[in-house]
């Protein structure tokens, strides 16, 4: 069972049909029970940093991904679901994030924001996230992101004014930038080579 975790920010419908093309069994909610029991769980994330935060804060999200991490179970953020893994972001206001991953997510130095639209990335040879879609494009939707290399990570990057990351692997954490379920055949490749690995 996949679990997209449901805490009132990100295109939770449009995720669910994108992984069911991978999954037999896609199931959206809050219930910490069965986000933690779930093979994988789906963090989805649209809007301002802070807002996404407070809500995933107020249905005990931030317990739910600490205690799946503690038992090495596949999370996967998208979007700012990718940012609130960091430790802090400095949009509108500096928010605390989650901390799994080091590094803060700031404005991307572009001339026209928010960054809108299919972007190709520079995959690192070790990725498993992204087998036969290597340096392929796909679809962003944000003017903020995270810049600096994840140590020991499989990071993907990409460029928009400045290069930024648009992806990251890191043990059970998987997070991308871009929206792989608005990324055509790329993204649908993308989701299952994260599902077949669960």
């Amino acid at each position: 069972m996949i679990a997209i975790l449901d805490y009132g920010s990100g295109n939770l419908r449009s995720a669910q049909r994108a992984f069911e093309l991978a999954h037999p069994k896609v199931i959206v909610t809050s219930d910490p029970e069965l986000c933690i029991a779930a093979d994988g769980l789906v963090v989805p994330g649209v809007g301002a940093f802070a807002a996404c935060m407070n809500q995933l804060l107020a249905v005990g999200g931030d317990d739910i991904i600490s205690r799946r991490l503690e038992l090495g179970k596949a999370t996967f953020g998208i979007c700012v679901g990718m940012q609130i893994f960091f430790e802090k972001s400095d949009e509108k206001v500096k928010t605390a994030g989650l901390g799994v991953l080091p590094g803060e997510v700031s404005l991307i130095d572009a001339p026209i924001l928010p960054h809108i639209g299919w972007n190709t990335v520079s995959t690192p040879g070790e990725s498993k996230l992204f087998a036969g879609v290597e340096n392929s494009s796909f679809y962003f939707v944000h003017s903020y992101a995270a810049k600096n290399s994840v140590a020991g990570a499989a990071n993907t990057t990409t460029n928009y004014g400045e290069n930024f990351l648009a992806a990251v692997e890191l043990d059970a954490v998987t997070v991308t930038q871009f929206h792989p379920e608005k990324s055509g055949a790329a993204g649908a490749k993308l989701i299952s080579n994260w599902v077949g690995a669960l």
